[in-house]
């Protein structure tokens, strides 16, 4: 069974998902929180929305495993994984920001083979195979690609907020925020769709975890872009994370984060 015989099915996933999340949508929904030492939020949209879609991968390939955000993990040693996030960027969809989308990364045997950001309220999808990139919105459909970009003095990068940093990976951070052209915070998952459309260069992050990132690996590197951890290693597992368009200001970003 080849990559392309889930194109639909990611489509099923994409849209059922984005039917459950609007009714919440910028409405006075209650939020949860997960944690005890900070703000990490949930909502009832984010729940529902795990579920249809765990609900519908079960129906249509019981033998797939699947790491949700939400619920836990199912069969995760399967040839193929399903990655779901459903609201990445809780925190801009509690506040009725549309900033924020739902991940969908289909791994076999431990690689993203396939993602897909989907940000219902806009109406636009960003997928990738790792060999190309696409997307689909109002404003039509088209194949992506990053842009070339030498040197971060030349480069536009985006974290979410480096509050989210420890000191040191924030100071690591201030090595590449201060040689850039242009630094801006907020974005979550838009922030590497983005990058993959070729309007920014780099994107910077730290304590991601593999729902967070690996739908997002096939979308940029079928653009054309790299995403590694700060060390190099592959990114789906999550953790310290470094996106960028050009392999040249990747390197020079890796030098100046591990200086």
């Amino acid at each position: 069974m080849t990559v392309i015989d889930f194109t639909a099915f990611i489509g099923r996933l994409a849209t059922a998902s984005g039917e459950t999340i609007l009714p919440f949508f910028r409405t006075s929904l209650s939020v949860d929180n997960k944690s005890s030492n900070d703000f990490d939020p949930v909502t009832e949209a984010d729940r529902a929305a795990e579920a249809v879609m765990r609900r519908l991968i079960k129906s249509n390939f019981p033998q797939h495993g699947i790491v949700g955000e939400e619920f836990g993990n199912e069969r995760e040693d399967a040839d193929y994984v399903w990655v779901l996030d459903p609201i990445d960027g809780t925190k801009s969809f509690i506040a009725g920001f549309p900033i924020w989308g739902t991940l969908i990364a289909l791994l076999h045997k431990g690689t993203p083979v396939f993602g897909m950001m989907h940000q219902p309220y806009i109406g636009e999808r960003f997928s990738g195979d790792n060999g190309s990139a696409h997307y689909s919105g109002p404003s039509g459909e088209r194949r992506l690609s990053v842009r070339r970009c030498a040197s971060v003095k030349e480069a536009t990068v985006f974290t979410t907020s480096p509050l989210l940093m420890n000191p040191d990976d924030r100071a690591r951070f201030g090595r590449i925020e201060n040689a850039a052209r242009l630094s801006r915070y907020g974005g979550d998952c838009y922030s590497y769709c983005m990058l993959a459309a070729g309007h920014l260069d780099l994107v910077v992050e730290t304590e991601l975890k593999p729902y967070d990132i690996a739908g997002l690996i096939p979308i940029i590197t079928g653009a054309g872009g790299v995403v590694t951890t700060w060390d190099g290693k592959p990114a789906q597992s999550g953790g310290r994370i470094i996106a960028a368009g050009d392999p040249r200001v990747h390197e020079a970003a890796m030098k100046l984060l591990n200086a």
